[in-house]
């Protein structure tokens, strides 16, 4: 018994190590994703970066850039980070209630967010400002949609944690990871966003 006694926090101990470090690789590993993330987006800048004063007869950025919309939309998604730091908050203080209250309200800011942007390229488009109108336009639809891309498929994910979270069991630490990994993935998407305002949308009206 007393040997029992003795292996039973040994193995609890064991037990609780071999549990930290399945978890820990998984946020490790999206860290690696976000670095290959970083690598993707640092291309299209640079690409947007050789291409931006090739308008082709085309009109330029002052001409088409509407820093009122585009101020709404960067306060939006800025706003959102905010919330979700707030999830992030209430889901270490394992009030699962307020976590849902969060993502829901994260999740309107940023469907707010693909609102907009969608509503400005369709009245580029219709203008007949479309990518295929100048390298300057294909640079730009490349750039704002591939961050638009990454939001939408940020909501897809955080819809289905919500579902995920919608039963009676508390908070697991593999949710809690999963919640990490989206809060990463979504604050790097604000970072990104800055730099698209600043580069494309700033520098574009300039």
């Amino acid at each position: 018994m007393a040997h029992e006694a003795t292996m039973s926090p040994l193995a609890h101990a064991d037990g609780h190590d071999h549990e930290h470090h399945h978890e820990s690789p998984n946020v490790f590993g999206f860290w690696l994703y976000l670095m290959t993330d970083c690598i993707l987006f640092g291309s299209i800048f640079a690409a947007f970066a050789v291409l931006r004063n090739q308008y082709a007869g085309g009109p330029s950025g002052k001409e088409l850039f509407d820093l009122t919309n585009v101020g709404i939309e960067t306060a939006i998604l800025l706003f959102s980070s905010i919330t979700y730091g707030f999830a992030s908050l209430s889901a270490m203080a394992k009030n699962k209630g307020m976590v849902l209250l969060w993502l829901a309200v994260t999740f309107v800011l940023g469907l707010s967010f693909v609102g907009l942007e969608v509503t400005e390229f369709t009245h580029m488009i219709a203008e007949g400002n479309g990518p295929d109108r100048s390298a300057f336009l294909s640079a730009f639809f490349t750039l704002v949609g591939t961050h638009g891309l990454h939001v939408t498929c940020g909501l897809i994910w955080m819809a289905v944690l919500m579902v995920q979270m919608m039963g009676p069991q508390d908070l697991s630490p593999r949710m809690m990871d999963k919640l990490t990994c989206l809060s990463l993935f979504w604050h790097f998407l604000d970072i990104v966003w800055i730099c698209v305002f600043s580069f494309v949308y700033l520098a574009g009206v300039m």
